[in-house]
Parts: structure tokens; C-alpha cells; sequence
């Protein structure tokens, strides 16, 4: 063997070692593929046509790698965001471990979450116990302020009542009765992890804003002049909150972020372990309830959210993700008319720059067609931008996306010169991107990192925008809302537009000739 205590080889080299390569053959040739390679080549190309495509649409009952999570971990998101809170999922160990690795993934910092440690039994005779031990366990091991409980499964299909169970464990003793455990539930086979995050976010609103579940009296509406802010759902959520914040104090607006984990998910390296750090503090949810008004940064993120929010009085502003000049001008259009209060001189020459930036690039960007797959506001943001920039988007996927969402998307297509030939997917999945890629091709794919494998299965490069982005390092610190994001995204499509004009022309004395140092 190759690998050694003296000779330690990474899986980069070690895979690629002899007794590795003929092992895979081996295992492709027996198990793998007991195929001729003619009929598995004839496949491969079959399934590229537009033969297969029309096959692959007709599909009803089955889903291929859909671009979407599932409810709890949306409902683990929305718990990190709040002060003191440890995530609290009423279901297997299994289940709960996953929702940690993948955000430990994505943003590169522990994730605080348990699980209620659902087995066989009680999955026939109820997870009443498990609540009770759970609970008791939880607050008495990490001593949260608050916590927050939602569900998996297990849970929801034998019908387990989170609030009769978190009663029970306050009678029992588990928590004190006066103790805040808002809940949801929110089961995975349904809805998607923006649908989680929303019902998740609801039980915490709605147990502060009516009474804690009915153990105190509902809170009195006192209308202030702050302004309230839901980001949604946000794999940027530590770059965006913070920029977000900026642009309120250049305002001197009073406000509440409802849902605040961009400290939780970048905390510094100081010899100190924070399991809880920053969030919105649980008197600042309580009072939110007075505010003027409430933003949703992403109205398909937070459908029963706005809509609890305005039967208590509030108005509420409802954006879809802005990215870009426009998406950015509407938001800071919006607070001034809120507020009263004029756009600071600041954030117009931010405006300036961005616009700048645009018209220096116009000529890299303008007809280059893209393929695009994520959650409903992330596509209507980006789509509006790239029509902006007067690219083409000429595929739009959302697979947690409905009919009302991929209307939003058309009336975006109509609007503009550059949306003619583009199409709009709703409750499609990458296997059906896959298919379109092949038949439509465009220049460049945009999404999460699971678009990789499209990337290289059709050769059409891959511009990392979207939620999780496990391949890459840091892009969550950097916003992609207000100006400065634009400019973030602008100069993220046009680096790997310059990468793949550098690719294309690298080579030496045939196609060096466009080998350019200036792009």
C-alpha cells in the first residue's frame, strides 16, 4: 500500500494510487456497470437529446436532486436569530445532525441544535417522554435563554401536539412554567426550508406578540416610529444583515431585525467558545410588535410571517430579494416614504458607483445568456438584475417556486427587451435543469454548489450565487443587498467570465492571440 505512517498521502493523490484505480475498475466492472460501454456511451448521449427532455418533464411522482432543503432545517435557521436560543427539533438524532453539518458547511462555524432523540419506540407510542427528558436535559446542560422547538417526520406523522407536550414538560417540571419555548410544526415532507424558516419564525412572533402561548395576557399594540426587518431565509445572512444595518444607522432609523444570526454564524477565534452570540434580544422580539412598520426582505420566505404581522395593525413592505440598482432603489425608496426621511448623500454615491461599475462592464455582460435555479426571491432578485445588466436569463428554476411565483418571473420577462426567449420553471428540480442545459445551452449557470455536477456533465461554467456554497470559503460574509452587494454580485459574474475567456484563449501561439492583460 502506498499510505503510510511515514508517507501520508491526501485523498487528492491517494485515490489515484494503483491499488485504488484498480479496485474502482474492479467495482465499476461487477457492480457498478455490468453494461457493455457502447450501450452505456449510447445512453449518456440519448439522454442529452431532446427526446429524452420531453421524457424527463413528463415525470410526476418522482423528484431528482431538488434544489431546495426540508422544513426543520429552515426552522433551525430561524431559532439561531434570536438571543440565548438553542434550536430544539422534536425528531431523530439522525435528522438533527444533518441540519448542523450542512450550516456548519455553508458558514463555516459550529451550529448549536439537539434533538429530542426520537427511536422506534417512540415513533409507536409517541415522543411525549422524549419532550420531557429533552427539555429538561436542554435547559439544564446549556442554559438557554429560550428554546425553540420544531419538528422533523417522525413526529408529524404519528401526530405528536408540540403544545400539549411542552405543557406537559412545564408541569412536570422540565422547564420553568414561566420559561419561553416557542414552537412550530414543521414537517420535512412537505414545504421546503424557506417554508420552515417561516413557521418557525411565526411561533416565535406569534408566543411573544399573543401572550406566550396563552400563559400571560396578549401584549397592547403602542404604535412607535421604529421599523421593523426580516431578512427571510439568507445564505448571505452575515454579510446582508450587517450591511443592512449600515444602511438603517445612515438613515438614523430605529429598527428591530427580527431574526439576527449573522453574529451566531461568525463568531471570532479569541480562545473563547460562544454557543450563543448575538441574535435579537427577546425583549426587542416582544416590542417589535409596536413598530410602525415591518420589511420583508423575502415575501415568499415569510408568507404567514407578514401576513400574522399585518393582522396586528403593522404595515408591511414586501420585497423579493433585491439585488442590483433597482431592487436597491425600491428598498431605500420604501424606508424614506416610511419614514419620512430623505436617502442620505452617502448611500446616492453608492447608487453612482454601482452605475459606474455597470457601464465600465456593460460590454463583458450584455447577451450573455444564463441558467439560473434557487429559492423564489433569490430568483427574482437575480433575474431582475441580470435583465439590468442586459444578460439574458434565459432558464429560471425554482424547485420550492409555485404558479403565483413564476407569474412574478414572467411579468420580470415581459418588462424587458433582453427577456424574449427566456422561461420561467416552477417545481422543477436539477435533473430537469440538467435536461435544458442540453437543449437550450446557455453561457453560464448561477446557483449553490450542488450545481457543480452540471457544471461538469454539460460544460457550462458554474457562478456560485445562492444557499449552500460548501465548495467555496467566505462568500456568506460578503452582502449581495444594497449597492455594495450589487457590486459584490456584478464582480462575481465577471470574474468567471473573465476566467473563462482566459481558459478559452491560453493557448500557446494558437489562440494566445486574445490572451489579453486587459479585459
Amino acid at each position: 500500500m502506498s499510505q503510510s505512517a511515514d508517507k501520508v498521502l491526501d485523498h487528492f493523490k491517494l485515490f489515484r494510487e494503483p491499488e485504488y484505480t484498480d479496485m474502482f475498475a474492479k467495482k465499476k466492472a461487477e457492480f457498478e456497470f455490468p453494461v457493455p460501454a457502447e450501450s452505456l456511451t449510447h445512453a449518456i448521449e440519448w439522454a442529452k437529446t431532446e427526446e429524452y427532455r420531453d421524457l424527463n418533464f413528463a415525470r410526476e411522482a418522482l423528484t431528482v436532486n431538488p434544489a431546495k432543503a426540508c422544513q426543520p432545517l429552515g426552522a433551525v435557521f430561524a431559532a439561531n436569530g434570536f438571543e440565548g436560543t438553542l434550536p430544539f427539533v422534536h425528531g431523530s438524532q439522525g435528522c438533527v445532525a444533518y441540519y448542523r453539518s450542512h450550516f456548519s458547511r455553508h458558514f463555516k462555524e459550529p451550529t448549536s441544535c439537539v434533538s429530542s432523540s426520537m427511536t422506534e419506540d417512540a415513533a409507536v407510542f409517541g415522543g411525549l417522554n422524549n419532550m420531557i427528558d429533552g427539555l429538561q436535559n436542554s435547559y439544564a446542560l446549556y442554559k438557554p435563554k429560550m428554546i425553540a422547538v420544531s419538528t422533523t417526520c417522525m413526529a408529524e406523522v404519528i401526530g405528536d401536539d408540540l403544545n400539549a407536550f411542552i405543557k406537559t414538560a412545564k408541569e412536570k417540571g422540565s422547564v420553568p412554567a414561566e420559561y419561553d419555548v416557542p414552537f412550530a410544526h414543521t414537517p420535512a415532507f412537505v414545504g421546503s426550508h424557506i417554508t420552515g424558516y417561516d413557521n418557525a419564525l411565526l411561533g416565535v412572533i406569534k408566543h411573544f406578540w399573543d401572550g406566550k402561548a396563552g400563559t400571560v395576557p396578549a401584549l397592547e399594540r403602542k404604535p412607535n416610529d421604529s421599523i421593523n426587518f426580516i431578512g427571510g431565509f439568507d445564505g448571505y445572512v452575515v454579510g446582508n444583515n450587517r450591511e443592512i444595518k449600515r444602511i438603517f444607522k445612515e438613515f438614523a432609523i430605529d429598527f428591530t431585525m427580527l431574526c439576527d444570526p449573522s453574529d451566531s454564524w461568525d463568531t471570532p477565534t479569541d480562545g473563547e467558545f460562544r454557543m450563543y452570540d448575538g441574535g435579537t434580544t427577546l425583549e426587542d422580539a416582544a416590542n417589535a410588535l409596536h413598530a410602525k412598520a415591518t420589511i420583508a426582505m423575502q415575501t415568499w420566505s415569510t408568507e404567514k410571517t407578514v401576513k400574522f404581522i399585518e393582522e396586528h395593525g403593522q404595515e408591511v413592505v414586501k420585497l423579493n430579494h433585491p439585488v442590483g440598482v433597482a431592487g436597491t432603489d425600491k428598498f431605500l425608496m420604501e424606508l424614506s416614504r416610511i419614514t419620512g426621511k430623505p436617502i442620505p448623500e452617502s448611500l446616492t454615491l453608492e447608487r453612482g458607483r454601482l452605475v459606474d461599475a455597470i457601464a465600465d462592464s456593460s460590454a463583458h455582460i450584455h447577451g450573455k445568456k444564463f441558467a439560473l435555479y434557487g429559492d423564489p426571491d433569490l430568483m427574482l432578485g437575480l433575474t431582475a438584475f441580470l435583465l439590468e445588466l442586459g444578460a439574458e436569463p434565459v432558464t429560471v428554476l425554482s424547485t420550492n417556486g409555485d404558479k403565483a411565483w413564476a407569474e412574478e418571473v414572467q411579468a420580470l420577462f415581459d418588462a424587458s427587451p433582453f427577456g424574449t426567449n427566456c422561461k420561467v420553471y416552477p417545481k422543477k428540480d436539477l435533473w430537469h435543469m440538467r435536461s435544458l442545459l442540453f437543449t437550450d445551452p446557455v453561457d453560464f449557470i448561477i446557483g449553490n454548489t450542488y450545481g457543480k455536477y452540471l457544471d461538469r456533465d454539460t460544460n457550462t461554467p458554474l457562478i456560485r450565487i445562492g444557499f449552500p456554497i460548501f465548495d467555496r470559503h467566505h462568500k456568506h460574509r460578503y452582502p449581495v443587498w444594497g449597492y455594495q452587494g450589487g457590486l459584490n454580485v456584478l464582480v462575481t459574474i465577471l470574474d468567471k467570465i473573465f476566467d473563462v475567456m482566459d481558459a478559452d484563449t491560453n493557448g500557446i501561439g494558437t489562440t494566445d492571440y486574445s490572451f489579453d492583460i486587459i479585459r
